[in-house]
C-alpha cells in the first residue's frame, strides 16, 4: 500500500512539472490606428501650414518672422534693443494681455474680454504656443502671433470658445517682466 501512495505521488509530481507556456493575448492590434494618427496628424498640420503661408504672403504690409517653435509673428509695437534687452526667462513673473482671434480675424476672445494675467514662466499651465510668444518678447511691445492647432488648444480646444484643432491668431501686450531673482 505505501508503494502505492509512494508512486501515485511520484507520478503527479511529474506530471505536474511541466514547463510554463507562454499566453497570448485574446487579440492582436497591428498599430494600425496609431499609424493611421499620425498621417491625419501630418495632414492637418500641412494644411494649417499652407493656410498660414497663404495669409502671410497676402499680407504685405507686416514683417512676419518664423520662430524655432514652429509658429509666425509679427510685431505691432517693438521696443528699441536700446531702450530694453531683457526677455523673459524660466521663473521670470510677467504681466500681459492677449486677446483671440480665428486667422480669418472673427474674434474667439475680444480685447479686454480676458483679464490682464501675470504668469510665471514655464511654472505655469498656459497653451505652448503663447508659452514660446511670450519669450521673445520685451517689455512693452505688442506681437501678433499665427499658431497652428498644435501651438494653440489641440484636439481638445479650450472647452468654450475654441474647437477642435483650431489654428489661432493671438495678440499679446508685454506690460512688464520681473526678473526671478528680485521676487525672492
Amino acid at each position: 500500500m505505501k508503494k502505492l501512495i509512494f508512486s501515485l505521488l511520484f507520478i503527479a509530481a511529474l506530471v505536474s512539472c511541466k514547463s510554463p507556456e507562454a499566453r497570448y493575448p485574446a487579440s492582436q492590434h497591428s498599430g494600425s490606428y496609431i499609424n493611421e494618427s499620425v498621417a491625419r496628424n501630418k495632414k492637418l498640420l500641412a494644411e494649417e501650414e499652407s493656410l498660414i503661408k497663404k495669409i502671410i504672403a497676402n499680407d504685405s504690409s507686416k514683417n512676419y518672422i518664423t520662430s524655432n517653435g514652429g509658429f509666425w509673428y509679427f510685431y505691432n509695437k517693438k521696443v528699441a534693443d536700446s531702450v530694453s534687452k531683457t526677455k523673459p526667462e524660466f521663473g521670470d513673473i510677467v504681466n500681459f494681455d492677449y486677446y483671440i482671434q480665428t486667422l480669418n480675424d472673427q474674434t474667439i476672445y475680444g480685447e479686454g474680454e480676458k483679464p490682464t494675467k501675470e504668469y510665471a514662466i514655464d511654472q505655469e499651465n498656459l497653451f505652448s504656443g503663447l508659452r514660446d510668444g511670450l519669450k521673445l518678447m520685451k517689455a512693452g511691445e505688442t506681437v501678433t502671433f499665427l499658431f497652428p492647432s498644435y501651438k494653440a488648444f489641440g484636439y481638445y480646444g479650450d472647452k468654450d470658445r475654441i474647437g477642435t484643432n483650431i489654428p489661432i491668431k493671438t495678440t499679446v501686450t508685454l506690460h512688464s517682466i520681473r526678473e526671478q531673482d528680485s521676487i525672492n
